[in-house]
């Protein structure tokens, strides 16, 4: 072979392994990532911040609004992809039995230090309801209701258990369950009036800078000690980062904080910006974040992820 032949034979391989390199080290099924929303904002933005990394990554991400169960169910069934709202403890019952059976994994937590339990206006803990054990005291006040969320929702779930065993003396109260949004109006309805409620708080969420709450403390048996302390992990279908270790690895490196989702979920529903453009404004405020975010991750055609993350977010 001539010493040109051997060139354009070594230019090929070059190219070819350029080509190779370039090209999506993933299969085309990672291409579209299968997410869940079950209808609460502080999911809406955490699907977001993901959503606008994995567009400017070159995936397309795909979310369904499910409630908590389905989504399992969609999760164990390889249906959904990654659920970015598992809340735990109270979510315990219900995500043991899929990760005993291997179906789900656990990513990571996405938020810790977060907040998940029962809470009360403040006019009402001034009025000495300050712990699970103080509702039964002023039973007829609260008209013996607790405002859910969602009907079937896991936090719905264990209101209800809490219920049927008579648990802090909540002997005939019912759970009243409704939307997220339905059972805020009610609330700020309450609110208004100085009426009594207790309802279903948590931590992010805009309800902590609209309304003056207190998270009750003194259980721990349905949301957890220490005024519903809580965690919120990243849960994926059995082997999707096996499958998709790209991908995986910017799941694997997602983090939020607290003080960014309040500031995302207020834009969306004070402002009524949509969700995505909120995410983008906290990104393009906390730019650092990026760097740990996508520390390793490529685009979907092999390029350098931060950098495609930083142009489209007009960062470079």
């Amino acid at each position: 072979m001539g010493s040109k032949s051997v060139l354009l034979a070594s230019a090929s391989l070059v190219m070819g392994s350029m080509l190779a390199n370039a090209s999506a080290a993933e299969p085309e099924a990672c291409k579209t990532v299968r997410m869940a929303d079950p209808g609460w904002t502080d999911i809406t933005a955490t699907n977001a911040f993901a959503g606008v990394l994995l567009n400017a990554l070159g995936y397309e991400q795909k979310v369904a609004a499910l409630s908590v169960p389905i989504t399992y169910v969609g999760v164990k069934k390889e249906q959904i992809d990654v659920f970015l709202g598992n809340w735990m403890p109270a979510q315990k019952g219900l995500v043991e039995p899929i990760l005993k059976e291997g179906a789900m994994e656990v990513v990571r937590a996405n938020l810790p230090g977060a907040k998940f339990t029962l809470a009360v206006p403040g006019y009402v803990a001034d009025g000495g309801v300050k712990s699970f054990a103080d509702l039964a005291k002023y039973a007829d006040k609260f008209d013996r209701k607790i405002y859910g969320i969602e009907s079937g929702s896991p936090a719905n779930q264990n209101i209800k258990k809490m219920i049927d065993a008579k648990s802090y003396g909540l002997d005939g109260w019912t759970l009243v369950e409704s939307s997220e949004q339905s059972m805020l109006s009610q609330v700020a309805r309450k609110e208004k009036g100085k009426d009594w409620i207790v309802f279903l708080a948590w931590e992010p969420h805009q309800m902590n800078t609209k309304f003056h709450i207190n998270y009750l403390d003194g259980d721990k048996d349905y949301f957890g000690p220490n005024f519903g302390s809580a965690t919120v992990n990243t849960v994926s279908r059995k082997g999707y980062a096996a499958q998709c270790p790209n991908v995986g690895k910017l799941f694997s490196q997602l983090e939020f904080t607290v003080e960014m989702e309040n500031k995302a979920i207020t834009e969306v529903l004070d402002q009524k910006v949509d969700a995505k453009t909120a995410a983008l404004h906290q990104m393009k405020a906390n730019p650092k974040v990026l760097d740990t975010w996508l520390a390793g991750v490529k685009t979907y055609s092999g390029e350098d992820g931060l950098a495609a993350v930083k142009k489209v977010l007009a960062l470079n």
